[in-house]
């Protein structure tokens, strides 16, 4: 029987991020993912100025900056006249280096993750390696059975098992945790389009019938969402192809041109969209956070960086007592008590945009409730750069910015002679670094 003092299950954003803070804080820390590599396609990509800072702490944002990537500055929505694009965010008003949003694919970050985080002699990263079960002892969590891709099993020992592993989770399965759903009124279509010079930047949202747009700037293709009405995925599909190429191409008629690049499809993948969160978080011995906690939906784009930010009040918050192997209940629910306030305030604001502004154009309806109001607002938020600063600085930095502990912090990197930190660059999006 194999021993640590975290067991960390999934190796995503919040695990791997954790996991760095816990070991360089001296904590002996094991990752179990269950695939063999990172990649994964149309994973979330957005790396939000919260994580940004973050790796700037850790002494990670020189490194960061050479990952290739682009810089969205500002966000568009179809409010205007004729469902015309509004910027309602410009993230270039916030101060400091982190005026955007970095747009990097998501194994590359957790690449780099993993590579800082072995240079720790007490981490260890296990893939192929899926957690199957709770080993469990006098009513608490003492680790995880396993399950390698060669169909080898065993059993880890820990001190405390922080799920991570995504709205699929292990622990959602106990009931003593209560998951509570939130209606939602869509589903998405991910794909792919080519990008051509003289395109609009940044990130890009449209309306057409009976579906929304949402179309994110990758430097030589568009990272492409179609939100369609909840459970309309195999009914859609049995229209044809030709059928969603044509309704795009009327909702975004400067890419016309492009859909034939779309063959089948097999191009076209499905998000099953869910808004939910757990009562708990916890059990003696147990932990959840990022998805596992609360699953957030694709609006505002912020839910790798909620989790990053639960990894980084985790690691703050849980440091200590895992150094001192002594783990209790009230150190988990400490965790629980700092985050659900901005998890409940986050997706109170999506509910609120479900309901006011997607699901009334989902059904082929005026936002906000009346043609009028949506211009009114339209006018109004398009007059106003301070009206805009509101949500660039939620979609930034969150209701709540954490710290990382201080033994984790490096303000230099090790194998940089400067300070880590990117230059800023100018106009809405950057190319690759």
């Amino acid at each position: 029987m194999e021993k640590t003092t975290c067991c960390v299950v999934g190796g995503g954003p919040a695990g791997m991020v954790l996991a760095l803070l816990l070991a360089r804080a001296g904590i002996a820390v094991t990752v179990l993912e269950k695939h063999a590599d990172f990649l994964r396609d149309f994973r979330g990509d957005t790396v939000h100025p919260s994580t940004l800072a973050l790796l700037d702490d850790l002494g990670l944002a020189e490194r960061f900056a050479r990952l290739p990537q682009r810089r969205v500055r500002t966000i568009q929505l179809p409010l205007g006249a004729g469902r015309s694009p509004v910027t309602v965010a410009d993230l270039s008003v916030l101060r400091g280096p982190y005026d955007y949003v970095a747009m990097v694919p998501q194994w590359d970050l957790l690449d780099l993750l993993a590579d800082e985080a072995r240079r720790e002699p007490c981490f260890r990263l296990r893939m192929n390696t899926e957690a199957t079960s709770f080993l469990v002892e006098s009513g608490r969590v003492a680790g995880v059975r396993y399950r390698t891709a060669d169909g080898r099993t065993g059993e880890l020992r820990a001190v405390l098992t922080v799920a991570c592993d995504g709205r699929g989770s292990l622990a959602r399965s106990r009931p003593e945790l209560a998951l509570h759903r939130f209606a939602c009124p869509m589903d998405a279509w991910w794909f792919r389009l080519p990008r051509h010079e003289g395109d609009p930047s940044g990130l890009y949202g449209g309306a057409g019938d009976g579906f929304l747009t949402a179309m994110i700037d990758r430097g030589d293709y568009w990272q492409c969402a179609a939100l369609i009405p909840k459970g309309t995925d195999a009914e859609r599909r049995a229209a044809g192809l030709d059928a969603f190429r044509t309704a795009f191409a009327c909702a975004v008629p400067w890419i016309a041109g492009r859909m034939p690049a779309l063959r089948s499809w097999d191009d076209v993948k499905l998000l099953d969209v869910h808004l939910d969160r757990l009562r708990r978080w916890h059990r003696p011995g147990l932990l959840c956070i990022g998805d596992a906690a609360h699953a957030m939906s694709p609006v505002f784009g912020i839910g790798i960086n909620l989790a990053v930010q639960d990894a980084v009040a985790t690691a703050r918050c849980l440091a200590g007592p895992l150094g001192r192997e002594t783990v209790r209940l009230r150190d988990v629910r400490r965790v629980q008590r700092r985050r659900r306030p901005t998890t409940v305030a986050t997706q109170a604001l999506q509910r609120a945009a479900h309901a006011r502004f997607i699901a009334p154009v989902l059904r082929g309806r005026p936002p906000l409730g009346s043609a009028e109001r949506a211009r009114r607002a339209a006018g109004l938020v398009a007059g106003s750069p301070w009206l805009r600063r509101l949500p660039a600085y939620f979609v930034a930095y969150g209701a709540l910015r954490e710290r990382p502990p201080a033994g984790a912090v490096r303000r230099r990197a090790p194998d940089t002679p400067g300070r880590a930190g990117p230059r800023k660059a100018s106009g809405t999006a950057a190319g690759p670094s």
